[in-house]
């Protein structure tokens, strides 16, 4: 079992020491120079599993993702409202200082859902936009150029900062709306939506993860695609981590992606059933069931293959993004 010996979680546990002695986590030298040491730290592959860290350590490691989300949110504020005073704050985003990170991340997504949507989305959701939603900027101004995107967040502060980053750009203020409320709370409106993005610290705690991805099971129309984001290896001290049993029975887990250069989330992308699926039956009629003999199951029994919506879908991720590791469901 991982514990206190190992030196990457001993340098992990100083560095959440030291974090947790900061009088504020707005950002400042002190704030920045520490939470960039602690991903620094934890960005490197390593076979580390978080499932087996000692109940103190998962302790540990359920704070630091608090606080890195906390911390998180308060440097979007800061910069969102850095941004809300330029004329076209659109055109000055680069100055946010993962924002190549965001480039990087949104066209991972693009590219994996190419792979497995029939055609461009009409009506995205992004659940937890925050004051700084990058990936719907990204996505609608770079690769989703006729998609409308409704962007929902609990925190009306951050919806009206977001809100003033677009209202200069007169293709985007007509194609992003944001919604303030608990998406607890938001049932029948899931239905319209071809893909809802689940952000990473949307549910910070494994149950309240859970929960959210129950919800939405019960009400996106089937055969809709949901895309979070996970992490994997060290970097789960940095963020929740979505594994494939969560979404057993909900969802049809398409494709899980273990990036291993600085986009930090991992991606998953599942979609949701179609109809039940009964296995028994599927197999029976082909006297596969009972015969004695071992078969291995095809996960994807509800929903048939579908052909990619744009060019990027027929690409071969593996050659397209060298520095990541993919694990195809």
């Amino acid at each position: 079992m991982v514990c206190q010996q190992d030196p990457l979680v001993q340098k992990i546990i100083d560095l959440y020491v030291k974090i947790s002695n900061l009088e504020t986590l707005n950002p400042s030298k002190d704030v920045d120079t520490l939470f960039t040491e602690l991903v620094l730290t934890c960005i490197p592959p390593t076979p580390i599993d978080v499932t087996k860290l000692c109940q103190k350590i998962q302790e540990i490691r359920s704070n630091l993702i608090k606080l890195c989300g906390t911390a998180e949110g308060l440097l979007e504020k800061h910069y969102s409202t850095i941004l809300g005073s330029f004329q076209t704050p659109l055109e000055n985003l680069h100055i946010f200082p993962y924002f190549n990170n965001y480039i990087k991340l949104s066209l991972l997504e693009h590219n994996i859902l190419a792979q497995k949507c029939t055609q461009a989305p009409t009506t995205i959701a992004f659940v937890g936009s925050g004051p700084l939603p990058l990936t719907s900027i990204v996505l609608a101004s770079n690769h989703l150029k006729n998609t409308i995107f409704h962007n929902y967040d609990i925190d009306h502060v951050a919806n009206s900062m977001a809100s003033k980053l677009i209202e200069s750009d007169s293709d985007l203020s007509k194609r992003m709306f944001f919604h303030t409320v608990d998406i607890l709370d938001v049932t029948i409106e899931l239905k319209k939506y071809d893909v809802v993005f689940l952000a990473a610290l949307v549910g910070m705690e494994k149950k309240d993860k859970i929960g959210v991805i129950e919800h939405l099971a019960k009400n996106m129309n089937p055969g809709a695609f949901l895309m979070m984001r996970s992490a994997h290896g060290a970097r789960a001290f940095l963020y929740p981590v979505i594994e494939e049993e969560d979404l057993q029975g909900l969802f049809e887990v398409l494709t899980i992606f273990h990036p291993t250069d600085d986009v930090i989330n991992s991606v998953v992308l599942a979609r949701k059933f179609e109809k039940k699926c009964n296995l028994h039956e599927d197999y029976d009629h082909l006297g596969m069931i009972g015969n004695g003999k071992n078969i291995v199951l095809p996960i994807k029994c509800c929903c048939a293959e579908m052909q990619a919506f744009s060019p990027f879908g027929q690409m071969n991720l593996i050659e397209e993004f060298a520095s990541f590791e993919e694990h195809r469901i």
